[in-house]
């Protein structure tokens, strides 16, 4: 995956591929949704790829200690 579409992967409608037909159902907004829910949480996700090695996205999300009313 090249730096501009590493950049722009998370962004809604993006395709890397723009020979892609849309018939297949597609629409290009499953990573913006992923982020969106990520950063809700308050956390983060990222991509980090090279051109022919395939890519590794992660997500990071923070932890909360559990906190329960004394019975």
């Amino acid at each position: 995956m090249s730096e501009e579409v590493q950049a722009r992967v998370f962004e809604r409608f993006f395709r890397a591929d723009p020979s892609r037909s849309t018939s297949t159902g597609h629409a290009g907004l499953g990573l913006s949704i992923v982020r969106g829910i990520i950063e809700l949480h308050g956390g983060a996700v990222a991509v980090q790829s090279a051109p022919g090695c395939g890519a590794r996205l992660s997500f990071e999300l923070p932890i909360r200690a559990e906190t329960r009313a004394a019975a």
